[in-house]
């Protein structure tokens, strides 16, 4: 648990996580990172964030020790519900009001309290709620982003104990911070989804749901991988942060294609399809100067997600991406060849576009999508990462919910 009995050691920890926040990219990293370290300050066993969407709570992150293991994907992270801004929930009364709540006891609320505690969450899994904190999350000039909610503090011997009231000071004071972050975070996705609102215009199969299944998937599947290797946790984190938001661009060169040729109604000619490969080059020289990690892995990911593992994917091997005129390589990249993250997205691009209705094609049965995963492994994807793959399949199903895909 972080010391918090001296004003300096807390103002230390708030600069340096304030620091390191704002080296994340991805909303949902910095979820993650926040409720980890407010539970640290704390002690707590267990927390969620809702953001605000309209004049709802949206649920956004979870944590929970007991019903989770430690570092692993989780398919309760894309649990998609909401709660309104009233005052009959804690969260909703926490986010309309913008005071910190503090609850000894869930079970025995204080007569005449407006708000009422939701025991389905603990019917459902077993879980036993008994403190709670419900912090509203808001910016400098007063708006709300959302609201934190952690519960159970513990005490040295694991007991469920109530919050006390210097921890109720210090996390008010954290949260306040984050929300800039949180409200960073927001605006990035914002960002990359209006870029792809082009390339949905010129290909209505690259819709903000899609890029965000596969952006998800892909970060899960990294997630379970880089665990599989044992990558340190500080690099899968980092990692897996930027990941989703570049697989989101994966597709983003198809703003460089025809709409003659995007649109066609019947089978593309051999000559139509070598144009649409293309792609994978438009989309990499977008981030030919490159400035950042993301912009690196944004490259990569653009260039190779249609490379195959045994080397007759595309656009292969080409002696200069970003000099003369547009080209495809006289041979496909093959295994380690093909960037890592570049692999992991094949996978997800393809997973999503079997499950989902074409205009040309209805979606497959998930079974038979990955019977043709399992007959594709060593071939089109990397076998390692079809086992990360399977090893979460309860996790992409879970993402695929939340991002409407029926």
């Amino acid at each position: 648990m972080t010391d918090i009995n001296t004003p300096e050691n807390m103002i230390n920890s708030f600069l340096r996580i304030s620091d390191e926040l704002n080296q994340l990219k991805d909303v949902d990293t910095i979820l993650d990172r926040t409720l980890l370290e407010v539970r640290a300050l704390t002690n707590a066993d267990a927390g969620s964030i809702f953001l605000v969407e309209e004049d709802q709570l949206r649920f956004s992150y979870v944590h929970n020790d007991t019903l989770f293991a430690k570092d692993a994907t989780n398919a309760a992270v894309y649990s998609n519900f909401a709660v309104p801004i009233t005052e009959k929930s804690i969260v909703g009364y926490s986010a309309l009001s913008g005071e910190t709540l503090v609850i000894d006891d869930a079970y025995n609320l204080p007569a005449g309290t407006p708000f009422s505690f939701n025991e389905s969450y603990d019917r459902a899994t077993g879980y036993h709620t008994t403190s709670i904190m419900a912090i509203p999350l808001k910016m400098a000039q007063g708006k709300l982003v959302g609201v934190m909610q952690i519960l159970n503090a513990k005490d040295s011997y694991g007991r469920y104990i109530p919050f006390d009231k210097q921890a109720k000071t210090y996390v008010t004071l954290f949260a306040n911070n984050t929300a800039i972050a949180i409200e960073r975070g927001i605006l990035t996705r914002e960002l990359i989804l209006r870029m792809m609102k082009m390339a949905e215009l010129r290909d209505p199969s690259e819709t903000g749901a899609h890029v965000q299944r596969v952006g998800a998937y892909s970060a899960e599947i990294y997630h379970r991988y880089a665990l599989n290797k044992g990558t340190p946790i500080r690099e899968l984190k980092r990692t897996k942060d930027l990941l989703r938001l570049a697989a989101m661009l994966h597709d983003v060169g198809k703003v460089g294609i025809s709409d003659s040729i995007l649109k066609k109604p019947a089978k593309l000619t051999e000559e139509e399809f070598g144009v649409i490969k293309m792609h994978t080059v438009f989309g990499a020289r977008l981030f030919e100067n490159a400035t950042s990690d993301l912009d690196v892995m944004c490259r990569d990911i653009a260039l190779n997600h249609h490379e195959k593992w045994v080397g007759n994917g595309y656009p292969g091997v080409m002696d200069n991406v970003f000099e003369g005129q547009p080209h495809l390589g006289k041979r496909g990249k093959s295994g380690e060849e093909i960037p890592l993250v570049a692999r992991i997205c094949a996978l997800a691009d393809v997973y999503d576009a079997l499950v989902s209705a074409r205009s040309y094609k209805d979606p497959y049965p998930e079974d038979k999508v990955l019977d043709i995963i399992r007959q594709d492994t060593g071939t089109h994807f990397d076998p390692e990462v079809v086992e990360a793959f399977m090893q979460i399949h309860d996790v992409i199903l879970a993402i695929r919910a939340k991002y409407n895909q029926k």
